[in-house]
């Protein structure tokens, strides 16, 4: 009877132990509690990555472009009607859309009065998603587009801005790289900064209208369009259906192959939080088959006694595992406040830094995913639990005699 063996554990917990069984039991509690505390903290951190990281992408790049198919891989780019279906009736192609921008890219040379460097300037228009973006600012503002033909204001990086010795309201030349070569005078009104170099040591941002006129274009021709999906977990089911019903001379590509190298490295995180969830569990599961024996070679007088009594194995060996039930109880409570803690505490004080060079990052980032903190908990009750069994089926072969003998 389950009511049996819980009083017993009941009373031997309320008894207390000697020294050593206090020690082993800390013990036991503290494995766990560590255990848990360090996988929690490095799936907030892995998470944090991702999502600072795939942030600062989709600010600057759709889930998937959309661009006129061309052998010539050059920035000059085929021009795409704005009458296309992709743009004017998205969703009757996937419902997974949420919304689709246009763009445009031309390569040019900077210059202000100290340098000149060759840039990328990404034309965009009022369908900008602007909240993506605006977190990425660090001075000035974003473009005002409310000019009748074309904005003269740009957004440029704060590498590009430190090199070029430029601030906001400083006018620079960009000479844009075509037969004849054409100047525009620009002003700089915003300067952003991702800590991403493939964005930050290139990309400036212009209205689209001004790429429209250099390139003699009327303003239902531009360079791409931006899709960006509801659910980016749906993203290859949503390429498919993209693929499979735009024009035949237009071509989508995904943000993972664009930025092949950094969705490689998350996956590469993912494998390293699983590997080390796994040694965490082999190494808490083995501490807590270890404690187990113990505590049950230390109750043997004990044991024997309740089978002389007439209890059975099942009977006894309950007894230890709500024991042990009770111990990987205490050691979730503190690893989840270690853990949580932790996280906690990084994302408000920003406690650990981060080298921006490396790591794209100033800080040690965390994302409170409880849905995976709950399924942590249950995985390390749930394998922890099961292997209390074990150590238990050692009482099936103390002999009651023996037992009663043995101190």
């Amino acid at each position: 009877m389950a009511g049996f063996s819980f009083f017993i554990s009941k009373r031997l917990r309320s008894k207390g132990g000697t020294d050593f069984s206090s020690l082993i039991t800390k013990i036991a509690i503290g494995s766990v509690a560590i255990g848990l505390a360090v996988m929690i903290a490095s799936a907030l951190i892995f998470k944090g990555f991702k999502q600072v990281i795939q942030d600062k992408i989709f600010a600057n790049a759709g889930h998937i472009q959309v661009n006129r198919f061309d052998l010539n891989k050059s920035y000059e780019e085929m021009p795409i009607s704005t009458e296309s279906e992709i743009y004017q009736n998205s969703q009757a192609i996937d419902d997974n859309i949420a919304s689709v921008q246009r763009y445009s890219r031309k390569a040019a040379l900077l210059k202000s009065n100290e340098e000149v460097m060759g840039v990328m300037l990404k034309g965009v228009y009022t369908d900008f998603d602007t909240l993506r973006f605006k977190k990425n600012i660090v001075e000035g503002r974003w473009l005002d587009f409310s000019d009748s033909t074309y904005s003269n204001e740009i957004l440029i990086s704060q590498k590009i801005a430190n090199k070029m010795f430029l601030h906001v309201g400083d006018e620079v030349i960009m000479a844009f790289i075509q037969d004849p070569p054409r100047l525009r005078k620009l002003q700089v009104k915003g300067i952003y900064h991702t800590g991403i170099e493939d964005f930050d040591n290139l990309l400036i941002l212009g209205d689209v209208r001004l790429i429209q006129r250099l390139n003699n274009w009327p303003d239902t021709l531009v360079g791409g369009f931006e899709v960006f999906l509801k659910d980016f977990d749906k993203l290859d089911e949503s390429y498919e259906h993209i693929y499979n019903t735009i024009d035949y001379d237009l071509y989508p590509e995904k943000v993972t192959d664009t930025y092949v190298h950094f969705f490689d490295w998350f996956v590469i995180l993912n494998r390293n939080v699983l590997i080390v969830s796994i040694i965490i569990l082999v190494v808490a599961s083995f501490n807590i088959i270890s404690i187990m024996i113990i505590m049950i070679m230390e109750r043997t007088p004990m044991i024997g006694t309740l089978k002389a009594l007439g209890a059975n194995n099942w009977q006894v060996q309950k007894i230890f595992i709500f024991n042990g039930i009770r111990l990987i109880a205490k050691g979730l409570f503190w690893g989840n406040i270690i853990g949580l803690g932790f996280g906690f505490l990084q994302h408000q004080f920003r406690l650990i830094p981060l080298d921006p060079e490396n790591y794209y990052m100033e800080v040690v980032p965390v994302y409170f995913d409880w849905t995976l903190v709950i399924l942590m908990n249950l995985l390390i009750t749930l394998v922890v639990s099961i292997v209390l069994v074990f150590p238990t089926m050692i009482i099936s072969r103390v002999e009651p005699i023996k037992a009663i003998k043995f101190d």
